[in-house]
């Protein structure tokens, strides 16, 4: 691919120093629809990004898109705080007729904010609310948000830094492989429950991802997951399963802890929630969590009702039978997985492992610099996929759920070619 010098001068003269991006991807993006963005020169990409899984099935997708403009043109209410409108009664009504019923899950919905960092800090809120305490346990490589409360349950010390004050009242323990099996699940963190010297308060909630996306794709196993859940019962403490980007199908199921048998006691949805890349979350608890009072936490850009449209929309096409979904969600798993394999066989002495679970797959290099290597060549080549893990050294696939079968091989043949030529 030939890519012309776009003008990026008023990105590198008005924009913040922040930006992080823009710096991997040097170019100016115009459309977009799919698995597919083309740049402002009509260069096509193939996106396995999909907007840090906000965009769960594509960009476009035409019948969102379809829902949300008929809602624009008959002037629905864009802005509405928290109060009740028709496309929120809709959202409601199909969340809990396509979601929480079939699964027979008993959440109380609650939405914080437009963000997903705005769930995570009112699920801190309400542990804390109900419990009485303070503490809350994390994990190694956990990524909650970059607001000070989700920061705080945050591993990634970069991101830490940049809170500039101390991040208080949580305490990390080992994710589910951290200590490569060499210690029995959880024993460090029960030797510290039971030692009244340990210097561990009473946890209110424990917060954990299934899958750490930020963190270096790293999967927990189902039984980790049950253990954990347990000892949460049995300790009492609240369960608070961050399913941000692990959720609305991205590993399969609806939930990323469906497979574990779980029921946690509080949840945070946001990214592919709205199904458009439109900012929605939402926190999720069991009724019995439900003690907050009247504004007791709110937010003015909680009723995001275009957001509530095309979420509706999206549950109705794509979950009413949530099994199709499901099903090709972990066929497509499949193939990405055989792609890692061949990559792998090819690279034995440069690749460290894959992993991944559904359609979000990392790949590990032991040179911790290869990922980068890796990922500008393959926008070169004209595939976006970014990098993870506290090093940046996993490349991280996180295509459209509805990506089809020849854009995957088509992305898999690109990335195997970047890994040959950064060898």
């Amino acid at each position: 691919m030939t890519i012309t010098q776009p003008d990026l001068s008023v990105f590198e003269t008005v924009e913040s120093e922040v930006r992080s991006y823009c710096r991997n991807w040097p170019t100016v993006f115009d459309r977009a629809q799919g698995s597919l963005m083309y740049d402002e020169d009509g260069h096509r990409y193939l996106d396995f990004f999909a907007g840090a899984g906000s965009l769960n099935y594509g960009h476009n997708n035409p019948v969102l898109k379809r829902a949300l403009i008929d809602y624009l043109l008959r002037d629905g209410v864009t802005h509405g705080l928290d109060m009740s409108t028709t496309a929120k009664r809709s959202f409601l009504r199909a969340f809990q007729d396509l979601v929480l019923r079939p699964r027979d899950l008993p959440y109380k919905v609650m939405f914080p904010g437009p963000t997903g960092t705005n769930a995570v800090e009112s699920a801190l809120k309400l542990a804390r609310k109900v419990k009485g305490r303070e503490s809350i346990v994390s994990f190694t490589n956990a990524f909650h948000g970059m607001s000070l409360g989700s920061l705080a349950v945050t591993g990634n010390s970069f991101k830490r830094a940049g809170a500039g004050i101390p991040l208080v009242h949580g305490t990390p323990m080992p994710f589910d492989h951290y200590l490569d099996g060499q210690v029995p699940d959880f024993l460090w963190f029960e030797r510290l429950l039971e030692d009244q010297g340990s210097g561990l308060n009473q946890p209110a909630a424990v917060i954990v991802e299934t899958v750490q996306g930020e963190g270096g794709i790293n999967v927990a196993r189902a039984e980790w997951l049950r253990r954990l859940a347990e000892l949460c019962e049995r300790r009492d403490m609240l369960l608070i399963v961050d399913d941000i980007q692990m959720g609305c199908g991205r590993t399969g199921a609806f939930f990323s802890f469906e497979e574990a048998g779980i029921t946690p006691d509080i949840v945070t949805v946001s990214k592919s929630i709205s199904g458009y890349g439109l900012p929605m979350s939402l926190c999720l608890f069991k009724p019995e969590l439900d003690i907050w009072e009247p504004g007791e936490h709110n937010g003015t850009f909680r009723g995001n009702n275009p957001a509530f449209v095309t979420a509706t929309a999206a549950l109705e096409t794509y979950w009413s039978d949530g099994a199709a979904m499901e099903k090709q969600t972990r066929t497509r798993g499949e193939q990405v997985e055989q792609g890692l394999i061949d990559i792998t066989e090819e690279n034995l002495a440069d690749v460290k492992e894959y992993r991944g679970r559904g359609l979000v797959w990392g790949l590990e290099f032991r040179d911790k610099e290869r990922a980068g290597r890796v990922a500008r060549r393959a926008f070169e080549l004209g595939l976006l996929i970014e990098t993870s893990g506290p090093e940046s050294e996993v490349v991280k696939l996180l295509p459209a759920l509805t990506v089809t079968s020849e854009e995957l091989d088509e992305g898999l043949s690109v990335l195997a070619r970047s890994v040959r030529e950064t060898a």
